[in-house]
């Protein structure tokens, strides 16, 4: 790779925390951790009403699940917005370390150790409750610990090459896909887990994006029957591909452009500025992309539209964030996701694990079967998730007070 002659940006002293990539981070997590609030669960109480109080709750209730296929909603940045903010941080280390005396070996080193260990972490996760290790890589931890450590070493290189590996990412992703062949007359859709009829199959060019009949289920029907397995895997329900981990690293390098933006010279108004101007067009151009048929936005296998249709919300999130918390300094109403943010691999862990069910049942327990019925009973699950929340964010929070903060 062609190298610049010194790191993104070197200093004698280690740069400042930016309290923005903190908050949006907890801002990330907090969407995750809030999945205990279980407001598909009240608005399934409301389902027959067609009032606005019905509609509020369902509306909550599919901002707060995934797309069936194609589209988007707010649940559905939580993962891009994570990959992002992995580039975005990436600058900061590597001047922290430098400020500290580390080589480029060392960090390098580190680097490649830090990939390893979140793809182990991500296997670990899944496997709970599993008889055997269930060696599958479409974890979000694992998506990260995969595209890692080449993003550190792009870190070193010139934006030409950045912006170059990123385009050469997206098309060539875009183009294996749309190369790999359609089912024909004789395909058997029973090892799909999909009808040939379901409402969200896409026709025409669109289809070679469809769910577990593209490449990327071809590929892990040869690589992941490549490991010791219970039985031999046909099909991933959710329709994720393990290849998704190649255009993770197209929205991990934007989060680097991100990060190199912030740590420049640049006045904070055009940092915000460029920001904003990346952020649409990076949505205009996925929208695009999704509106013509060239390449649906479709999350599950990361497509390169949704690559930049979510990276678009995540540029308009980082220059929202920058703005209130790090030009206007307006930190208090934000501290709540700062602490949250400040753990994010701690917040990640509680949501992945049982730990919130050994909440809820401890509690109910100690509290009796009816205390959470103060509300009423369709508001129960909310009241209990929201309990079971601030217990995560008091977790956290004592974490921060103790100055306890978990680094992989």
């Amino acid at each position: 790779m062609e190298k610049t002659a010194d790191p993104p940006t070197v200093s004698p002293l280690p740069p400042q925390r930016l309290s923005s990539i903190d908050a949006f981070r907890g801002f990330v997590m907090f969407l995750m951790l809030a999945e205990i609030l279980h407001f598909s669960k009240v608005a399934a109480k409301f389902a027959e009403e067609q009032t606005f109080w019905g509609g509020f709750w369902r509306f909550l209730a599919f901002q707060q699940s995934h797309v069936p296929w194609t589209g988007c909603t707010l649940h559905d940045l939580i993962y891009p917005g994570f990959v992002f903010l992995v580039g975005v941080a990436v600058p900061f280390s590597i001047a922290s370390r430098i400020a500290r005396g580390q080589s480029y070996t060392s960090m390098t080193v580190h680097a490649f150790q830090r990939a390893f260990v979140l793809v182990l972490l991500g296997v670990f996760l899944v496997s709970q409750g599993s008889s055997q290790t269930n060696w599958t890589f479409i974890n979000t931890l694992t998506r990260i610990g995969v595209g890692y450590g080449f993003l550190f070493l792009l870190a070193f290189c010139t934006v030409r090459v950045q912006v170059g590996v990123l385009v050469a990412i997206l098309v060539g992703y875009w183009a294996a896909f749309a190369a790999y062949p359609l089912p024909g007359p004789g395909f058997d859709w029973s090892k799909t887990g999909v009808s040939p009829d379901w409402e969200h199959n896409a026709v025409g060019f669109a289809a070679h994006w469809n769910k577990n009949t593209n490449l990327g289920w071809a590929f892990d029907v040869w690589f992941l029957n490549l490991f010791p397995r219970k039985s031999p895997f046909i099909f991933d329900s959710g329709g994720y591909p393990t290849l998704s981990s190649i255009s993770s690293l197209g929205t991990m390098i934007l989060g680097l452009l991100a990060g190199n933006i912030l740590l420049s010279n640049r006045s904070d108004a055009k940092k915000i500025g460029v920001f904003v101007l990346l952020g649409i067009v990076c949505l205009l151009i996925g929208w695009l992309c999704g509106f013509l048929g060239i390449c649906p936005i479709v999350k599950r296998i990361g497509t390169p539209s949704w690559v930049l249709f979510s990276t678009g919300f995540c540029f308009l999130f980082l220059a929202g964030f920058h703005l209130v918390l790090d030009v206007l300094r307006c930190r208090k109403p934000f501290f709540p996701l700062i602490v949250i943010g400040s753990n994010s691999i701690v917040a990640y862990c509680i949501a992945s694990t049982a730990l919130n069910s050994y909440f809820i049942k401890n509690l109910k327990i100690h509290l009796g079967g009816d205390f959470f019925k103060w509300f009423g009973a369709v508001y129960e699950p909310l009241f209990i998730g929201a309990v079971v929340l601030l217990i995560n964010w008091l977790i956290l929070f004592w974490m921060y007070r103790q100055k306890i903060f978990v680094r992989v």
